[in-house]
C-alpha cells in the first residue's frame, strides 16, 4: 500500500483497499462500511464544528482542506504509524461522508471505525 495519503474527488471518497484496516461511508461493503455523519443547520457550520471537532482529538494534525473537504493525519500513540481521515461535505443529502483509513499494514484492530465512532460522537455532543 502507498504511504501517500488518498484524496477525495468532488463527489466521492476513495474505496477501502481489500484490507480490513479502512472505513467508508461511501462502501457498499459491509465489513467497511460507517454510516455517515448526519448535520443540520448550514453546511458550512457544520464542516467548521467537525474541523474543531477532529482538531480537538489526540495526535490529529490538519493536512488539506477546501470547500466541503477535510483531510487530518491521525498518530498512533506507539509505533506512530499514521491514518488518514477524510471528510467530504454532501449538502444535497445533509450529511458528511467520512472515510478513515491506515496507510500500512493489513489489520488495525478496529481503531479506524472505532475513530469514526468517537467523531460521530464528539460531532454530536452538546
Amino acid at each position: 500500500m502507498s504511504s501517500v495519503p488518498v484524496h477525495a474527488t468532488p463527489e466521492h471518497l476513495a474505496p477501502c483497499p481489500d484490507t480490513p484496516n479502512c472505513v467508508s461511508s461511501q462502501s457498499v461493503d459491509p465489513g467497511h462500511q460507517v454510516a455517515p455523519i448526519a448535520y443540520t443547520g448550514a453546511p458550512e457550520a457544520a464542516m467548521q464544528h467537525l474541523r474543531q471537532v477532529l482538531a480537538g482529538l489526540a495526535r490529529s494534525k490538519e493536512v488539506g482542506h477546501s470547500a466541503g473537504y477535510l483531510h487530518f493525519e491521525f498518530r498512533s500513540l506507539v509505533f506512530r504509524f499514521v491514518d488518514d481521515v477524510e471528510c467530504l461535505l454532501d449538502p444535497a443529502s445533509g450529511v458528511i461522508q467520512i472515510r478513515s483509513a491506515s496507510r500500512v499494514g493489513r489489520s488495525d484492530f478496529g481503531v479506524n471505525r472505532r475513530r469514526v465512532e468517537r467523531i460521530r460522537a464528539a460531532f454530536h455532543k452538546p
